[in-house]
């Protein structure tokens, strides 16, 4: 018998949960998981761009080379920069670094970070 799985966006949770967990999984990667479920869902959902920004920096720079985190990061600013229409110069500067990571060595960042990087200059008109 053939199942059809489908795939829901997570929702954006409380604060305190997203720092908590990405924080867990800053610290251990055996948190990564659960902390991307919480990025993406953050990034998508949440209506504090700040925060959201914030967090996806915060991951973006923490996680260690070869982490997943550090490709979702990079595509999860280019959702920030389609849903709110800008990013600080810190998160613009992160997602191009991401991106050229991605480019250079992909065992480093995986290719989301250059999706996000299109979205970024896509949606910020920096073609």
């Amino acid at each position: 018998m053939h199942t059809h799985r489908s795939f829901r966006n997570p929702p954006a949770l409380p604060h305190e949960v997203v720092v908590e967990t990405l924080e867990r999984a800053l610290g251990d990667r055996s948190h990564e998981t659960e902390a991307a479920s919480v990025l993406v869902g953050s990034a998508l959902n949440d209506d504090d761009r700040e925060f959201v920004e914030h967090w996806c920096t915060e991951v973006g720079t923490r996680a260690v080379p070869g982490s997943p985190l550090l490709g979702l990061a990079g595509l999860c600013l280019g959702h920030t920069a389609r849903r709110f229409g800008r990013l600080g110069d810190e998160a613009l500067a992160l997602a191009a670094s991401l991106a050229a990571r991605a480019e250079a060595d992909p065992s480093d960042v995986d290719g989301r970070a250059l999706d996000g990087y299109d979205d970024v200059r896509s949606f910020l008109h920096l073609w």
